[in-house]
């Protein structure tokens, strides 16, 4: 696992860099990601916890992917990474969890997750910026994923896709955990924050 505090002070330094990049100040980068200025100035000062929804909003706001929020820099051309040398940056009540394992580089990133969700545990996400797409492919079980209030049963072999600009929440179903990888892909290059 990797150490938390320098979890937390790569994660202040990115937060910091992204924000300048953006020209924002913090009491503008705090009204338009609904977090207050003191959340963001302990952020920056690499001090409190901040949790999965803020880091999201966080990132839809200065354009950007969660991971590159996470991520220090790179340490060459290929990385593997483990699973289980990644914090979950989401965990539910009946043990469900969210792991980002990399972003891909480029133009237009690629969030690649791994998730696990037990049955009825749940994780309702805020829509993201305009032109976020995501992809779920259920590798095991059985999960059912709501998007715009409607609900879709995703089962293991399937795939499915959706903008992720609407509201949207993924569910445990059935008797067994499932297993699914995410794939969030990103507009090209900065996006103006709404």
């Amino acid at each position: 696992m990797a150490d938390p505090e320098e979890a937390l002070r790569t994660l202040a330094h990115n937060v910091r860099t992204a924000r300048h990049r953006a020209g924002l100040s913090l009491d503008e980068l705090g009204r338009r990601a609904k977090v207050s200025k003191g959340a963001l100035v302990g952020l920056e000062k690499a001090q409190g916890n901040p949790n999965f929804a803020t880091l999201v909003r966080l990132a839809d706001t200065l354009g950007v992917s969660v991971s590159s929020l996470m991520e220090g820099p790179s340490e060459g051309r290929v990385r593997v990474v483990a699973a289980d040398a990644v914090t979950p940056l989401w965990t539910g009540a009946e043990g469900s969890e969210a792991r980002l394992m990399l972003t891909t580089t480029g133009p237009a990133p690629v969030e690649i997750w791994r998730w696990t969700l037990e049955p009825d545990d749940e994780y309702p996400s805020h829509p993201h910026q305009s032109g976020v797409v995501e992809t779920v492919n259920v590798t095991a079980g059985r999960m059912t994923l709501v998007v715009d209030g409607v609900e879709h049963t995703v089962s293991a072999g399937q795939t499915a896709t959706f903008d992720g600009d609407a509201p949207h929440t993924y569910r445990g179903a059935g008797d067994a955990t499932c297993h699914l990888i995410m794939t969030v892909h990103l507009p090209p290059g900065p996006t103006s924050a709404p």
